[in-house]
């Protein structure tokens, strides 16, 4: 009793379950649209079979049946044609999965979709169909740029406007972006809207448009204008506009409902050559009193020796020195009297180089050093007259002194000054943006100094970091003369201005730490110590207060992982397939991550790199990702998470394994960078698959009689196959009785050569053969020409299909036989015969002297006794081409059949 409880909560348990892709789906006319339809809970075979059908608006109640993955009768007559061409099929994407494509969407397809299951189940028992809505609205998406030619010089700005118009009721969202491209190229985003209404530019632009020197700008409902203000050279080409028009399904994902590229604008960019850029170069930037330190100007230009440029040097803005033209420096009075004691140099070491050399550096040279270039243009009269001056930025450079002496020891109680007994009442907050961190982030820090009265003095303030191992750092101090300077770990940071102090009020002070650093969290105080001048004139300390606050960073490896998917690894031949690589956590969109995609393909050892992702937005392909590149479409969202890459038209070269490497970097104040962490994800291995075939040939059987020299037609009729662009190769075989195997008699290759087999070449019919391919494309026909009694037997075909693989190879995918056509060839009744009757084991008379020397060969020798020859004149059986004549008589030879 227990075991029949058992068995049939078994049976309760096995439900079948048809489940849909959630509608109402909103889709265009002319869109090719996939809805996913899936099964669980059955019983039977593993590969189920799916039917879909549609209630049409006009007729709810009235099923219309449109394609079937077991029965070519299912559908209607109104989509048997879509059917034929490929515009409607269902593919099994693994298992039982399953998607209806619908190409070409048109008007009349929208409406209510049945997804149906045959039961292969034991007993009825679950949900067999389920039912979405799909609603087929016009595509009023409309791109315009005007197309002109454009003429534009090196620096020109240039504009460029694009009209984008629809009009949908149902809520969508509108993508814009402005691409570029050369001729034979592939295009390049300049800059594009989002449907989220953000910016983003391809990395060939991304640095010009973080510098505001390219632009998107709405103007208007349909307007949308793109402007570059100084273009370069390389902007030469050809500049188009492109909009898509977003929905969000009831998953939640976006879909683009339809894509709409403008005409393009010519623009032809004349360059200048006269351009010249100057950089500004030392080896360091922090120094000791005594030390030397050498700037050099370089100047980079066409044609220097040709032209004439004049130099300025200058510290804090303070002019240093001018060379002409003529080489010849002038130096202000000031630092004119140290370059004549030889403390400093100003030279031109070459036309492109000057140099600003001083020997015996000071504390007071510490500063903003900078130099200025003129272009001079020379005049009939030989003046000389300014034309264009650059500079580069400039270089600060910090002098230590011999010895770190200028941190103020702190009294540890307050000072009460017996002159006027002077006490202070101050006290101190200290507040900070946040108290936890990321790694990067920047730390901002407030010092507010409260007093009970009015300002009796001034303050000296100093900012101290205490680690965790409680070691004091002194991070800046200002005196209270107002002069700040950095603690002696923290000068080459201050020197490129990631450590800041300003007094923001005159009791408040502030602290700004930049691109912050794990090292950098502990605790933070602010000492403020009160200064009044006592009657002697001299400054003295009337008392000291302290407050601070904690600061906890995390690391930026921490965390970090890398994680590679795919949602198909058994690709078809053609398909497409996505590799996401995920990385975690979920970085904010300034922190560095370059990623890397690596390939191994089957058969092979080694992995090579495919595409990288670099850490500044670029994209690098590896030496040998040739094949991959027209194929292929990479993807990096701007969070730096999710890293696509999508291949198109899978083929054989791309199957293999697939790796996902990330690389999470730091970028340092010195604008250096230092790798953090590197990790790998998991492989992940892609298996090419053939396409399950869905060929089928007749095998339908026949029978044909027919007398002597009338035509044997033989058909061979494709009734399924698997692409509209399959090609097929007929091989024709006849079977006798004698013969165990049949005999092939002509093959034509799936490229519509063709040749004869060897019983059309043992029984000369090759003059009496001809085959046909009719245009249809799935109807073959041979014919053979003048029967004879000779050609009974049973014909039949073998149909090879093929296909053309993603790398223009033909490979064979699927062989199918046909039925056979019996074939009973008599002679016409009446017809006058010559027989010969030879007696067993006798010799018998010799042969007639009309009979052929081939009779020993139609007639072995083994059969010869006590057989009948009716002899009879035939034509002579000549070589020809298919569709060369064959003379009705020959005078010469005559043959002889057995009966």
């Amino acid at each position: 009793m227990l075991r029949v409880f058992l068995s049939l909560v078994g049976v309760v348990s096995a439900q079948r379950q048809v489940t849909v892709q959630e509608g109402p789906l909103y889709r265009t006319e002319g869109s090719h649209i996939t809805i996913w339809c899936n099964v669980s809970g059955y019983q039977g075979p593993s590969e189920q079979n799916f039917q879909w059908s549609i209630y049409l608006p006009s007729s709810p109640e009235r099923e219309v049946q449109i394609v079937s993955t077991m029965d070519s009768s299912f559908p209607y007559a109104i989509y048997t044609q879509r059917i034929r061409e490929g515009k409607i099929f269902i593919e099994r994407v693994q298992g039982n999965p399953t998607l209806l494509h619908i190409t070409d969407l048109q008007a009349r397809d929208a409406g209510e979709y049945e997804c149906h299951t045959p039961s292969t189940d034991k007993q009825y028992f679950g949900i067999y169909s389920a039912k979405m809505n799909l609603v087929v609205i016009p595509d009023s998406l409309q791109t315009t740029v005007m197309p002109q030619t454009l003429h534009r010089v090196e620096q020109d700005p240039l504009e460029l406007t694009c009209e984008v118009a629809s009009e949908t009721v149902q809520h969508s969202h509108l993508s814009v972006g402005w691409l570029w491209q050369k001729v034979g190229e592939k295009p390049v985003e300049v800059i594009s809207l989002s449907r989220d209404f953000m910016l983003h530019s391809g990395s060939e632009y991304a640095q010009r448009q973080s510098l505001g020197e390219v632009l998107l700008d709405k103007l208007g409902r349909t307007t949308f204008r793109l402007t570059i203000f100084h273009v370069q050279p390389s902007d030469q080409g050809e500049f188009y506009c492109e909009a898509a028009k977003w929905i969000q399904d009831p998953d939640g994902s976006w879909y683009a409902m339809t894509r709409k590229r403008s005409e393009g604008a010519m623009v032809n960019v004349q360059p200048t050559d006269k351009e010249f850029t100057v950089r500004l170069e030392t080896e360091k930037r922090l120094h000791t009193v005594g030390e030397p330190v050498e700037f050099r100007c370089i100047l980079e230009a066409q044609n220097v020796p040709d032209c004439y440029f004049a130099v300025s040097w200058a510290f804090n803005s303070s002019l240093i020195a001018t060379i002409g033209p003529n080489a010849v420096p002038v130096l202000n009075s000031e630092f004119a009297h140290r370059e004549a004691r030889g403390q400093l140099n100003v030279a031109k070491e070459s036309d492109s180089v000057f140099v600003l050399k001083i020997y015996h550096l000071r504390q007071e040279d510490r500063g903003k050093y900078n130099c200025r270039v003129t272009e001079r243009e020379k005049t009939v009269t030989g003046e000389f007259i300014d034309k264009e001056s650059k500079r580069p930025k400039n270089i600060p450079i910090i002098v230590l002194p011999l010895a770190d002496n200028w941190v103020v020891k702190i009294p540890q109680h307050h000072q009460i000054l017996s002159q006027g007994h002077l006490e202070s009442s101050i006290s101190v907050e200290v507040a900070s943006n946040a108290s936890v961190i990321l790694e990067g982030k920047d730390l901002h820090f407030s010092c507010s100094v409260r007093m009970a009265g009015r300002l009796q003095g001034r303050f000296s303030v100093i900012w101290q970091l205490v680690d965790r191992q409680n070691r004091r750092s002194n991070i800046m101090w200002l005196d209270r003369d107002g002069t700040v300077q950095p603690g002696s770990s923290y000068w080459e940071r201050s020197s490129f201005g990631s450590v800041q102090m300003e007094q923001v009020q005159p009791n408040s002070f502030s602290l700004g730490i930049f691109n912050s650093r794990k090292e950098d969290k502990g605790q933070y105080e602010c000492h403020v110590t009160e200064w009044v001048r006592v009657v002697d004139g001299e400054w003295q300390i009337v008392g000291e207060r302290q407050a601070s606050t904690p600061i906890s960073i995390i690391a930026l490896e921490m965390g970090f992982a890398v994680t590679a998917i795919s949602r198909t690894p058994g690709v078809t031949y053609s398909d497409s397939f996505d590799l996401q690589c995920i990385i975690k956590p979920h970085y904010p969109a300034q922190v560095p991550v370059s990623v890397t995609w690596r390939f191994q393909p089957v058969g092979t050892v080694e992995f090579h790199d495919l595409v990288t992702f670099t850490r500044d937005g670029g994209v690098q392909w590896g030496n040998r990702s040739s094949s991959f590149r027209t194929r292929t479409a990479t993807e990096k969202a701007e969070s730096s998470n999710n890293v696509r890459l999508s291949i198109s038209r899978a083929s054989d070269t791309e199957a293999g394994k697939y790796q996902c490497v990330a690389e999470l970097w730091r970028k340092n104040y010195n604008n250096t960078w230092t790798q953090l962490a590197e990790r790998t994800s998991s492989l992940l291995v892609i298996r090419l698959l053939q396409p399950v075939t869905k060929l089928q040939v007749s095998k339908s059987k026949r029978t044909l009689t027919l007398v002597e020299n009338k035509p044997i037609q033989l058909n061979c009729s494709v009734t399924s196959q698997t692409s509209q662009n399959s090609h097929f190769a007929v091989l024709w075989y006849v079977h006798k009785p004698s013969d165990a195997n049949g005999k092939l008699i002509l093959k034509t290759a799936h490229n519509s050569a063709f040749e004869y087999g060897t019983y059309a070449e043992e029984e000369g019919l090759r003059a009496r053969l001809q085959f046909e391919r009719h245009v249809s494309g799935d109807l073959f026909s041979l014919t053979v020409q003048r029967a004879e009694v000779s050609d009974s037997g049973s014909y039949y075909c073998h149909v090879e299909e093929w296909l053309l693989s993603p790398n223009y190879a033909w490979y064979k995918l699927a062989e199918e036989v046909s039925g056979c056509t019996e074939v009973t060839v008599k002679q016409p009744a009446g017809a006058a015969q010559n027989c010969l009757l030879r007696k067993r084991c006798s010799p018998g008379p010799p042969l007639s002297p009309g009979l052929s020397s081939k009779a020993s060969e139609v007639l072995p020798s083994s059969r010869l006794d006590s057989s009948v020859i009716c002899l009879r004149p035939h034509s002579r059986r000549t070589r020809r081409l298919p569709d060369q004549r064959v003379s009705e008589e020959d005078p010469v030879a005559t043959g002889f059949s057995r009966v």
